[in-house]
């Protein structure tokens, strides 16, 4: 988790977020890995780090501009999720209206929020 202030943009905090990725990946020379991002990170240096990491990068064009074919037998990206995920957890109030100005301290809310979150999705597909 990397957090942030609101003003800064997305693209100069990809490289904090790759770095901050907990799950083990597999080897970037053995298996391709794909990294599915927006049309905020369409420059050079996003480009630079997502591929600095072993990643391919597919960057949404911006609207207007010449669209990818999309490969046959292929899904489309889910680019949602991060949106949705942040929907979650802005129904914390102590995250939705930020209260402390110390990044430890949001940190320290945003974490326990997570694992809530993750609780709740993990009991539900259990009692299913």
């Amino acid at each position: 988790m990397v957090i942030a202030g609101a003003n800064a943009p997305d693209f100069t905090l990809l490289e904090a977020t790759i770095r901050a990725v907990v799950t083990e990946r597999p080897d970037p020379e053995q298996v391709e890995q794909h990294l599915c991002l927006d049309a905020g990170y369409d420059n050079g240096p996003a480009r630079g780090v997502a591929e600095g990491h072993g990643y391919v990068p597919h960057i949404r064009p911006a609207r207007g501009g010449p669209r990818p074919e999309r490969r046959p037998g292929r899904r489309k990206a889910r680019r949602w999720v991060v949106e949705r995920t942040l929907a979650w957890l802005s129904k914390c109030r102590g995250l939705l209206v930020r209260y402390d100005e110390h990044e430890e301290n949001s940190l320290g809310l945003i974490q326990p929020a997570c694992g809530l979150l993750w609780y709740r999705r993990l009991h539900r597909i259990r009692a299913a």
